[in-house]
């Protein structure tokens, strides 16, 4: 049917047309942005997973400045311990130099003054080591201490799962003694626990999936280990930490862990968790907490801190005698091993920052790199497609102006 009042033609022309503009813009918007998926209207799920890693990115950046705040509070704690250090190694040489006996009074004084003006600058040097309004060296920020600081080392969402300490007399040496610091995993080969079990519970939707882990008296650490890697299917996983004699708990995975004896929750006896001894253990752990914090351990490099390097090396010393300066060189030498050995911790404590920030980085990247995977679009792709269209518009307005102009035949009919 032939009508003037309905053009079906011109109608499909101008859906077809407007579609082809509707890509056109999207195209032009991907070449705009970079993106492929720059909205949630456009792909909402890819969106929010895009999101969601955006902020981890962010996050993660955040940790690794904490990281770099603690390391500098440490670089300059090292710088001066090792200033301290050097000062000791010139104390030491008066105080040899005064062992002398042909030396004069006056000479002997000379060394004296000496020694008082290059001991007196340790507590200088020792208060002024102070960055971001932390110092590790003057002993306010003493492990424990209310200015002690820990390090976040990663961020929540990233963390590995919940930690329990195994403490008290969970773990006992080849000799049946109990042990809490500086164990070697081979040496700590029997637990005394009861015959009894943990119970770990995973819900993941509706479904809560529980693992039991025997643990049999007389068990070695290697043992524990593998029994939780095994009879959880490597949900949850367990970990010995040789310098501090704990072993830790973790799972991607938020956990419930619960210790039974006899089939019914039971009081373990102060070993696992935090709880007061009596109390039954049941304890729920979600990804990210326990275990993602650095504590950063201060020192006091001070003249005559008890207990700390210098304790020795106090304002009574005096090398104006023969005796004096021996009772002196005993003194420095012994503060030079305790402060070399604390410096060795606070180089350790660096180290072990660079190597997390340094993975933090790769991590960034790697997850930058699945955000593009998710969201960048293909340029390349999108020039063509972009060209592709344009021609398609061009020839979708000609096919309308076409269909436009089909009415016009009924003037023919009248002529």
């Amino acid at each position: 049917m032939t009508s003037v009042n309905t053009n079906y033609g011109a109608l499909v022309a101008l859906q077809s047309l407007n579609q082809t503009s509707r890509e056109l813009a999207d195209v032009q918007n991907r070449i705009n942005t970079g993106l492929k998926v720059s909205s949630a209207k456009e792909n909402g799920a890819v969106f929010a997973i895009a999101e969601g890693q955006r902020a981890r990115v962010a996050s993660l950046g955040a940790v690794q400045d904490g990281i770099d705040r603690a390391t500098s509070v440490i670089d300059v704690g090292l710088s001066a311990g090792e200033a301290i250090g050097d000062i000791l190694k010139q104390l030491k040489e008066k105080s040899v130099a005064a062992q002398a006996t042909d030396l004069s009074a006056d000479q002997r004084a000379a060394l004296q003054a000496d020694f008082n003006a290059l001991r007196n600058q340790i507590d200088q040097i020792a208060n002024a080591a102070t960055f971001n309004g932390s110092n590790l060296v003057n002993g306010t920020n003493l492990s424990g201490g209310s200015n002690a600081f820990s390090v976040l080392t990663t961020d929540a969402a990233g963390q590995s799962g919940g930690r329990y300490d195994m403490t008290g007399s969970a773990l006992v040496d080849g000799d049946g003694n109990p042990f809490s610091v500086h164990a070697d995993i081979e040496d700590a080969t029997a637990m005394t626990f009861n015959d009894s079990e943990l119970r770990f519970s995973i819900t993941t939707g509706n479904i809560t999936e529980t693992m039991t882990v025997a643990l049999t008296s007389g068990d070695t650490i290697n043992d524990f280990i593998e029994s939780v890697a095994s009879q959880s299917n490597g949900r949850v996983t367990a970990s010995f930490d040789a310098e501090s004699g704990e072993i830790s708990l973790h799972s991607n995975e938020e956990f419930t862990v619960t210790y039974y004896e006899a089939d019914a929750v039971a009081d373990d006896g102060g070993i696992f968790g935090a709880g007061a001894a009596g109390t039954a253990m049941t304890e729920s752990v979600a990804p990210g907490t326990g275990t993602n914090v650095l504590a950063v351990n201060g020192f006091n490099f001070t003249l005559g801190a008890a207990g700390q390097a210098l304790e020795e090396l106090t304002a009574s010393l005096n090398i104006s005698t023969a005796d004096g300066a021996a009772a002196a060189v005993t003194a420095i030498d012994n503060a030079l091993v305790n402060l070399n050995r604390d410096l060795a911790t606070m180089g350790a404590q660096s180290k072990a920052l660079t190597v997390q920030k340094t993975f933090l980085g790769k991590l960034q990247d790697s997850i930058e790199a699945g955000i593009g995977n998710l969201v960048d679009a293909d340029l390349a792709k999108e020039s063509a497609r972009l060209q592709a269209l344009q021609v398609k518009q061009q020839l979708g307005a000609q096919a309308l102006s076409i269909a436009n102009s089909a009415p016009s035949i009924v003037l023919s009919f009248f002529r």
